[in-house]
């Protein structure tokens, strides 16, 4: 009798992990982000040179970026 009831509530307890309900999104109170190139909104993070909301100066910023301070061979010089 014991033994029965313990492969019951086994089967019970296995069997409830299976009723999980789908989740959906739902699009109510979701914040889309913005363009990157238009900011934080705070002027602690803002770099000399750029200006919140200027696509160009933003992609000078990435270029000027990406070519001397995260290309190795500019900024070590040439070493041969």
């Amino acid at each position: 009798m014991i033994q029965r009831l313990f492969i019951l509530s086994v089967t019970a307890l296995a069997l409830s992990a299976c009723g999980d309900k789908p989740q959906e999104m739902n699009n109510a109170g979701v914040k889309q982000d913005g363009a990157p190139y238009q900011g934080v909104g705070s002027s602690q993070y803002v770099n000399t040179g750029w200006k919140p909301g200027d696509k160009t100066s933003w992609e000078q910023q990435l270029k000027s970026r990406a070519q001397y301070g995260q290309n190795d061979y500019t900024r070590m010089g040439n070493s041969k």
